[in-house]
């Protein structure tokens, strides 16, 4: 596999939220994460730009959040991210199960994932769909001792995403033949829901997916082999942090690469 085929993961998601205050406490004082960085939106500057993410944001360990107060709700539908999962150390479901309860966090339950794997649904204060999931191996990130969730228990980074789609067997291809992403790699499960009208993007739902792009190098050679087939890629965006480019799958979700 070479360079412009080998990716690393996910670097992050980025959802709509509404009251920034709200989303703040709930991503900081429920789920532990660290608010490392607070900016504007750089395409829409009346925006604020929340990252959460472990002690070093650590690519594959960042969610972020574009709020704007009074935002009407997201409607589900194909084109978007269903779930955005996140890893967790194997015995903590229980005790994430007893603290999203009493956060009044929508809680599903868990459930028994592909692979043996068990996961716990819940939804953030805009509805946001998010899955706790129960795994040996969670990303290496960096916990954030000085938060409310202990070490052992931390949020180890994002494990995968679900995308909704009309025809998932397009952005399979896509995913599998230009991004190199392996069908049983656990990054992407493509769920197909035929019938069901595209969703709309709003609190409540994910923007983007960012996909960890290696160097500049790397991620030039990338954007050259997402335009060759035919993706439209944008213009690279120099985010001051880092640099990046957009374009949506074959199904509709915008995806991203961004430099480490």
């Amino acid at each position: 596999m070479n360079a412009t085929r080998a990716i690393p993961g996910i670097h992050h998601v980025t959802a709509i939220a509404g009251d920034p205050g709200r989303a703040l406490a709930f991503y900081t004082e429920t789920l532990g994460l660290r608010l490392v960085k607070r900016t504007v939106n750089h395409d829409d500057p009346g925006t604020w730009h929340l990252y959460f993410a472990d002690a070093a944001a650590t690519p594959g360990c960042v969610l972020t959040l574009f709020p704007h107060p009074g935002a009407r709700p997201a409607r589900a539908g194909t084109g978007m991210v269903e779930a955005t999962r996140l890893a967790v150390p194997s015995d903590a479901l229980g005790w994430w199960e007893a603290r999203l309860r009493e956060a009044g966090a929508g809680v599903a339950g868990v459930a028994a994932r592909p692979g043996g794997e068990r996961a716990l649904a819940f939804r953030d204060p805009d509805g946001l769909a998010l899955e706790l999931v129960a795994t040996d191996s969670p990303p290496r990130g960096e916990p954030w001792t000085e938060g409310p969730v202990p070490a052992e228990r931390a949020i180890g980074g994002i494990h995968s995403v679900v995308l909704a789609l009309a025809h998932p067997e397009p952005t399979a291809r896509f995913l599998a033949g230009t991004m190199g992403v392996e069908r049983e790699g656990g990054l992407v499960d493509l769920v197909a829901r035929p019938g069901k009208p595209p969703g709309r993007i709003a609190a409540g739902a994910v923007h983007h997916v960012a996909w960890r792009a290696g160097d500049a190098g790397a991620h030039a050679a990338w954007r050259d082999r997402i335009a060759a087939a035919g993706r439209r890629p944008t213009p690279v965006v120099d985010r001051f942090y880092f640099r990046s480019f957009y374009f949506r799958e074959p199904g509709g979700v915008q995806f991203e690469f961004s430099t480490e």
